[in-house]
């Protein structure tokens, strides 16, 4: 199974120094081993963006540069928005990023490696499936 792998997990992988980060970061490590792990362009983006350090930034920016971006495509983009109509209109906010990422996963078979719990709510509603962290892929 492949692993769409959100902002919070990556950044928790590579910058905290605590129980979590590094529950995260053996997680990310045995998923990369598998060939598991996949990154979009956005999630890419808003990791390299919040680094203020130039020498961590070009050391996480090469370190992703291992993961090729999926592929995203206008039909990517229209799901997220009918997936966005979906979850509002039944009281379910999220960012734009949070539902091309449920899109993308969605056409390519991915499950969601994220704690952000706005996705538990999407999947309500959307057929978006989560990484269920510390079990077996």
């Amino acid at each position: 199974m492949r692993v769409l792998v959100d902002t919070p997990i990556w950044s928790a992988a590579f910058r905290r120094s605590d129980d979590a980060g590094s529950g995260y970061r053996k997680e990310m490590e045995r998923l990369v081993a598998h060939g598991s792990v996949e990154i979009i362009g956005p999630i890419r983006q808003e990791l390299l963006s919040g680094i203020r350090d130039h020498s961590k930034y070009e050391t996480i920016r090469d370190r992703l540069r291992r993961f090729p971006d999926l592929e995203i495509t206008t039909e990517d983009y229209e799901e997220a928005a009918v997936f966005y109509s979906r979850c509002r209109s039944n009281g379910i906010q999220g960012s734009s990023t949070d539902f091309l990422i449920c899109a993308l996963a969605a056409r390519h078979d991915l499950l969601v490696f994220t704690d952000d719990r706005d996705f538990s709510a999407y999947q309500r509603v959307i057929p978006v499936r989560l990484y269920p962290f510390g079990q077996e892929v």
